[in-house]
């Protein structure tokens, strides 16, 4: 093999290492995703991340602490279903917007899955909402 091929060879590996571990290991906003149309239909915003190295109980008692710490009301945390649901109505409309947060085992991890829902006419900014989501999120390592 000449030099030139195994020059091209590494850096072909290389490459295809660091697309795997990217892939691996997308962080919460490259898994944001926003399904609706504004003001005409609801709008569900999601994301998810997984937290490394903690059972998702523990997980789950930073999680409902993260949500209070967005401003979320009525936070309720359900140890059957590994999840804290809670509603924030800051539009005045009295029609709350909801959060649903889970934490599940997923291999060595926690997979920490976070959805927000607006109802029909009401907006959020997206990039706001992706923030929010990925600090809730986050807030689940503790």
């Amino acid at each position: 093999m000449t030099t030139r091929a195994i020059k091209t060879c590494f850096f072909g590996i290389g490459a295809m290492a660091l697309g795997a571990s990217s892939a691996l290991a997308q962080a919460c906003p490259g898994n944001f995703k926003a399904d609706g149309v504004p003001m005409v239909t609801g709008i569900t915003y999601r994301s998810w991340d997984l937290v490394k190295g903690k059972a998702p109980a523990a997980v789950l008692k930073n999680l409902a602490a993260a949500v209070a710490a967005e401003g979320f009301a009525g936070i309720r945390v359900d140890n059957a279903t590994s999840s804290v649901a809670a509603i924030q109505e800051t539009s005045g409309s009295g029609r709350p917007q909801t959060l649903r947060v889970t934490a599940r085992k997923s291999g060595p991890a926690t997979r920490v899955d976070a959805v927000f829902v607006v109802q029909a006419g009401q907006v959020a900014p997206e990039a706001y909402v992706r923030d929010a989501l990925c600090r809730v999120i986050a807030g689940g390592r503790g």
